[in-house]
């Protein structure tokens, strides 16, 4: 095994880490933005005001795109298992 090929196989790792966590970073990015922005214009810094929205727009984002999240994720696993043997050899 060459380091070009562990090098390639860990920029796949990693873009495959960013495809799966960009889902859930991104609603529960986009809910705290307008949700800092009522707190700022209502002047609330109640601190459950954005942890709760936050933690239903997370759920809600798992159930919408988990099945593809672990397509993503065993697509990955099993083309790192059947290049095992090209690998070792």
């Amino acid at each position: 095994m060459t380091p070009d090929t562990v090098i390639n196989i860990g920029q796949q790792a990693l873009h495959v880490t960013v495809l799966l966590a960009a889902p859930m970073l991104l609603s529960v990015l986009a809910v705290g933005l307008i949700i800092g922005m009522f707190q700022a214009a209502t002047q609330i810094n109640e601190m459950t005001l954005s942890f709760i929205p936050k933690l239903i727009v997370l759920a809600l984002a798992l159930m919408l795109s988990g099945s593809w999240m672990m397509d993503v994720a065993l697509g990955f696993m099993r083309q790192i298992f059947e290049g095992i043997p090209d690998l070792i050899g």
